[in-house]
């Protein structure tokens, strides 16, 4: 008999003490607390999160803050002083889980590295996430997501080939490392609940990068052939990328070779089929170029819309290229819940995207909890976690 959805969140009871600022520990944490881990920030005094300075703002408040906080609980702490240090440990004394996403050394100068924690707190789990890790020559070095971009060879297989390097659109070096963190974590939290044991998770920014190259160093290593930007295309399949279209641009995603069968017939091109330099992916990844152009002799003389309904009909993997207006606007991500509306006391009404994890026949929050002013929460959590004599 198949077990029933979770009366729960998966991740209520869990409480998560972020120390962390800007995207790579705060992804992180909205992660978890999308899951329906209890997340307190604590923040610096009379600035708080360092994104709390990022534009764009609504009546004053950071939408990039707003994105990434939803959800999550704010108390400011200066960890200099000794009262504020005081409740940051009766904190660290309930708590799962601490995250820091602060340069290695640093929590040791404070005096809140593992080695000293660890022994205090032997059931607190220590997730870091850092540009380089707590080991190795760069260890020490600063880093922002476009240093770890460059350094991990990302940005040498972005853009079109013959033009500069180009950054990834979004800031992947802090968002991959957010995610491998939350996975890290929940690892740690399944360990413990086994055998007792907290754990130190150390993340590293270039490491992740390193991590989705999906399969650049094998190939490398092997053919010696050093991978460079193709613009949309795949580097080892097609037809795989955008093509024209009579009044824009389209994604066709062919990816083998019975469904390249199934796209010359959406695409009434027989004789495509059937070329001696396309019978076979090895062939028209080869003859790439010359496969594009007659594609889209074709492609040329139909609406996007057109050819996405005749692409569809035959289950060809096809996609418009949308902005994100139109992304916004898609039936498939209303229907997952994937833009969720925010009622903040400030912003007023915002939207943010909504969680991706789902849990089968669990119902989702219509909105979420919206990001916490600084220090928002002080009274109420010094209330629980002080005033209780804890």
């Amino acid at each position: 008999m198949a077990e029933s959805a979770p009366s729960t969140p998966l991740l209520s009871g869990v409480t998560i003490i972020d120390l962390s600022r800007v995207l790579a520990g705060p992804f992180c944490t909205m992660t978890l607390a999308n899951l329906g881990a209890r997340v307190i920030k604590v923040e610096i005094p009379g600035t708080g999160d360092d994104s709390r300075a990022f534009g764009p703002f609504a009546n004053g408040k950071s939408l990039y803050f707003s994105a990434i906080n939803c959800n999550k609980e704010s108390i400011a702490l200066n960890l200099k002083n000794a009262d504020d240090r005081a409740i940051f440990e009766t904190l660290l004394e309930k708590a799962d889980v601490l995250v820091e996403n602060y340069r290695p050394g640093t929590m040791e100068k404070l005096g809140y590295g593992w080695d000293v924690l660890h022994p205090r707190f032997p059931h607190l789990i220590y997730g870091a996430a850092s540009g380089f890790g707590d080991s190795g020559p760069i260890s020490q070095r600063a880093a922002y997501d476009m240093v770890v971009q460059g350094l991990g060879g990302i940005m040498s297989v972005t853009g079109y080939p013959g033009q500069p390097p180009a950054r990834v659109g979004i800031s992947i070096g802090d968002i991959a490392a957010g995610i491998y963190l939350a996975n890290g974590i929940t690892a740690a939290l399944y360990r413990r609940a086994i055998s007792g044991e907290a754990n130190k998770i150390d993340i590293a920014m270039l490491d992740c990068q390193i991590a989705i190259m999906e399969d650049a160093v094998t190939a490398y290593d092997k053919t010696g052939e050093v991978p460079g930007p193709k613009g949309t295309r795949h580097p080892s399949i097609a037809p795989f990328q955008s093509f024209a279209a009579q009044d824009g641009n389209l994604v066709i995603a062919a990816g083998n070779d019975h469904l390249y069968r199934l796209m010359t017939e959406a695409l009434e091109r027989p004789d495509l089929a059937t070329d001696a330099r396309f019978v076979s992916n090895d062939l028209r990844h080869l003859n790439v170029d010359a496969l594009q152009a007659a594609m889209e002799t074709t492609l040329r003389t139909r609406s996007v819309a057109a050819w996405l309904d005749a692409l569809n009909a035959k289950g060809v993997p096809c996609a418009p290229i949308n902005d994100i207006p139109h992304m916004m606007q898609e039936p498939q991500v209303a229907a997952r819940n994937m833009i969720v509306t925010v009622q903040d006391p400030v912003a007023g009404a915002i939207k943010v995207a909504g969680n991706p994890i789902k849990v089968v026949g669990a119902a989702e929050p219509a909105s979420f909890a919206p990001p916490p002013e600084l220090d928002a929460d002080r009274a109420a959590i010094l209330a629980e976690f002080v005033g209780a004599g804890r």
